[in-house]
């Protein structure tokens, strides 16, 4: 079962994420800076007409979930859209390919200025799902 919670940050906001797996981790990620763009959209929202590519290799996982979140971002930013589904065709351990799908909104809620590190470090528990956290600049 993949979770998200929006946690307390000074200056920022943190997401605490869990996942039985990585792909629900990511997912889940991803879900929760849409909750922080546009509060509720992904909940209403019927139709998905844009659609992205993502690509990915990065240095471990933790460096992957957060340029997965960060490519998602400027995308969000680039088409002024939330992007609320995500369909991976390959995740590992430092790579991934999917296509996320969104819609176009008239703003945002919050201004997301970036997905930091600070915090941020994917790890696998003893039942093996996964968690980590994940601070944003706002």
């Amino acid at each position: 079962m993949r979770t998200y919670r929006l946690a307390s940050h000074t200056a920022d906001v943190k997401l605490r994420v869990a996942g039985d797996t990585l792909a629900e981790l990511f997912t889940a990620s991803l879900e929760g800076m849409n909750e922080i763009l546009k509060r509720g959209f992904c909940r209403s929202a019927t139709q998905y007409p844009l659609a992205r590519d993502i690509d990915l290799v990065a240095y471990d996982t933790t460096a992957l979930l957060i340029d997965f979140l960060s490519e998602a971002l400027t995308l969000s930013h680039i088409d002024n859209a939330v992007f609320c589904r995500v369909e991976f065709t390959r995740i590992e351990g430092d790579s991934l390919s999917a296509r996320i799908s969104g819609a176009g909104v008239d703003k945002f809620d919050r201004d997301v200025k970036a997905v930091s590190y600070h915090e941020a470090e994917v790890k696998k528990g003893s039942k093996g799902s996964y968690q980590t956290n994940i601070v944003f600049d706002i």
